[in-house]
């Protein structure tokens, strides 16, 4: 095993060595995959995560002498990020609308980089891969944790105020009072749980706090004692024992192989029946149809997010028709003001980059062949 091991880090300290020199040197090919605007793209001077807003980075790339080629166009074998596949240094991908960067992929492309991710997630990456072959992947931390968190919140309030059957009522021409109060709570006085208290967690637990909610949390850490003090929140050991407690459940824990498919429906049987979850976490974290039948049997009360599996749903998806979802695209962390932020971000580690400089190191999840904790 030792002798394994010290092969594959000889392995590892090779790729690293051989894609790493070529960090500072001359004219680099970036390639952009984001979702395109279309005829929205000029409704906002600000909106710049999108195929036409390119970031806001073109003509700074393009001036230092870069190749930079913006597509939306990610999906099979004929497609536009294919043809760059082999000769680009450093792709630039959004969990908005991701670029599935799979072990084959980084197989093929030779003079790759850099893997950055506009944005905070970068689980659409082949990470033990990237890692293997020598590559950096970095994300914008923190650049749209405020969007997240206010996300939801807004739909923790629309799901248990039963809020969506009213606005169809009123677009349709209906006025019914009973068929929305019937099942319409305050949230003042319900027991929240989060799955996962990072820097989205903690936010939603402040936000939640003027509420005057039982605030419950789970993580693998527990968060600094004075903090947890201020918001109000007990630390749950063990997921399965907070998850009964709970009327309302927000994941927000990374997607990794611990946590795909974590609530199966095993898992969520240990919920109170009638609960509430919202998850603006990665929608492979849940088992797709033990939701959908937990929503239908009216053991989950109602399921809420934007995130999905694969991305963009599929027509079928089976959460689109489930009943009593608050299910939107992937927007909570792409509003103008994260955009803004993730962009700036982009454009500092590309600086960095091009100049041979450290990132900033909590914006690392692959250096030099590790992972950052929250992927291991």
């Amino acid at each position: 095993m030792a002798m394994w091991r010290a092969a594959a880090r000889h392995l590892v300290d090779r790729a690293i060595g051989s894609r790493a020199a070529h960090t500072s040197a001359g004219s680099k090919k970036i390639v952009g995959v984001f979702y395109k605007a279309g005829e929205y793209a000029d409704k906002n001077p600000n909106f710049v995560g999108c195929v036409e807003g390119a970031l806001g980075i073109r003509s700074w790339l393009e001036s230092q002498g870069h190749h930079y080629i913006v597509t939306d166009d990610k999906e099979g074998p004929n497609c536009e990020l294919e043809k760059h596949i082999e000769d680009m240094h450093v792709l630039i991908t959004t969990p908005f609308h991701p670029a599935y960067v799979t072990a084959e992929r980084i197989k093929r492309a030779k003079n790759l980089e850099l893997l950055l991710t506009a944005g905070i997630g970068s689980d659409h990456i082949d990470l033990p891969a990237a890692a293997a072959a020598g590559l950096t992947v970095a994300e914008v931390t923190g650049s749209n944790t405020v969007s997240v968190a206010e996300d939801e919140l807004l739909r923790i309030l629309i799901l248990l105020r039963n809020f969506l059957p009213g606005y169809q009522q009123v677009v349709q021409g209906e006025w019914n009072v009973a068929g929305i109060a019937h099942r319409a709570y305050d949230l003042e006085g319900k027991t929240v749980g989060t799955v996962g208290a990072g820097r989205i967690g903690r936010l939603l637990l402040q936000r939640l706090k003027p509420f005057n909610c039982n605030l419950l949390y789970h993580d693998r850490l527990q968060i600094d004692p004075q903090l947890e003090k201020e918001i109000g929140a007990k630390f749950e050991e063990d997921l399965d024992a907070m998850l009964p407690k709970c009327d309302v459940i927000v994941i927000n824990t990374p997607l990794t192989e611990k946590t795909k498919g974590m609530f199966n429906k095993e898992r969520i049987a240990k919920m109170k029946k009638g609960v509430i979850v919202v998850n603006n976490a990665r929608g492979a974290i849940m088992d797709t149809q033990a939701v959908a039948d937990a929503c239908s049997s009216g053991h989950i009360a109602g399921y809420g997010g934007d995130v999905w599996f694969p991305q963009p749903a599929p027509k079928d998806h089976p959460w689109r028709y489930m009943p009593n979802h608050a299910m939107t695209p992937h927007i909570s962390g792409t509003t103008i003001d994260a955009q803004l932020r993730y962009a700036e971000g982009v454009k500092d580690m590309l600086d960095r980059y091009f100049k041979g400089e450290d990132f900033p190191v909590q914006n690392y999840i692959v250096k030099e062949g590790q992972l950052a904790s929250q992927y291991q």
